[in-house]
């Protein structure tokens, strides 16, 4: 199977790209600044997103099976100081590729966030709750959720998914990598421990997304997640605790900041109980992270 991948050298792109690969398939990588550094890609592409041509061009030539959307500005704060850079990347990129994928006659699956609600529901969220953000970054996700959906109406799946675990290509973008180079620098971050996430590994939602790729009997908005709910600060506290340092590197923070969504749990039915992958616990996320060492060491 030929598939298209955006966003391949970041943290899920790559984890994708390597389960791919290990499962045979054909990967044409796209990536932007940081190459893409799976191994066993049928082809590696700097493209910059924001060029259309160049994108419908590709697709053209390429003609995947599948095309998968993992690029994105996710960092709610970099949406902020640049809101026409998001636009282009977070909106305008999912709306090309759901009118690229309706002319291939290829299967779209595109990535989004738990941020697209607010977090003031009492249970876990299902998939046909009404979003509502709060934020611009989760703004710019709704909005490229209702263009892929209005535009590939016919074979597209639109993943939620939540916090992710891993480690990145760089080393320096996940959230057990930021913690311990803050430690490591003398930091103690300030962790809410009324914020309740439910973190997954970027290497299960890989392999869920890969599952998805491979069949075309699922269609529409999904939820997917790991097995725990927890507060950031046990996130934290847990990291801590599995590379051996001081639980007292980080400070519980309540109640400073009431504009946080507070639950951002979800409730994965019906897509978990119709794949073969199955949720994983922070335990066993833990088991996969690579221990960061000082700069100075």
């Amino acid at each position: 199977m030929k598939i298209l991948l955006t966003g391949a050298s970041g943290l899920l792109g790559h984890a994708y790209a390597q389960a791919a690969v290990r499962r045979g398939h054909s990967v044409t990588a796209l990536y932007n600044k940081t190459p893409a550094t799976a191994n066993g890609l049928a082809r590696t592409i700097q493209l910059d997103a924001v060029q259309p041509e160049a994108l419908t061009g590709l697709c053209l030539e390429t003609w995947p099976d599948v095309i998968v959307n993992c690029a994105a500005i996710s960092n709610p704060s970099a949406v902020d100081a640049n809101p026409q850079l998001a636009e282009k990347i977070n909106v305008a990129l999912p709306r090309l590729l759901a009118q690229l994928s309706t002319h291939l006659g290829a299967r779209l699956l595109h990535v989004s966030t738990d941020m697209v609600f607010d977090g003031h529901a009492s249970e876990p969220y299902r998939s046909t709750d009404m979003p509502c953000p709060t934020n611009l970054y989760g703004q710019t996700k709704l909005m490229a959720e209702r263009e892929v959906l209005e535009h590939n109406p016919e074979d597209p799946v639109v993943l939620r998914i939540p916090i992710l675990m891993g480690n990145s290509p760089s080393g320096q973008r996940s959230v057990h990598e930021k913690l311990i180079a803050a430690v490591h620098a003398g930091q103690r971050p300030k962790l809410f421990c009324d914020e309740m996430r439910q973190p997954c590994s970027a290497s299960n939602v890989a392999e869920v997304l890969l599952e998805l790729s491979e069949r075309r009997d699922l269609h529409g908005i999904f939820h997917w997640a790991g097995s725990e709910t927890m507060s950031r600060f046990e996130m934290g506290q847990r990291i801590l605790k599995h590379f051996g340092l001081p639980l007292d590197s980080v400070e519980s923070a309540c109640g400073e900041d009431d504009t946080r969504p507070a639950n951002l749990t979800f409730n994965l039915h019906p897509i978990v109980s119709k794949l073969k992958t199955k949720p994983v616990d922070f335990e066993a996320q833990l088991e996969e992270l690579t221990r960061i060492e000082p700069l100075n060491a």
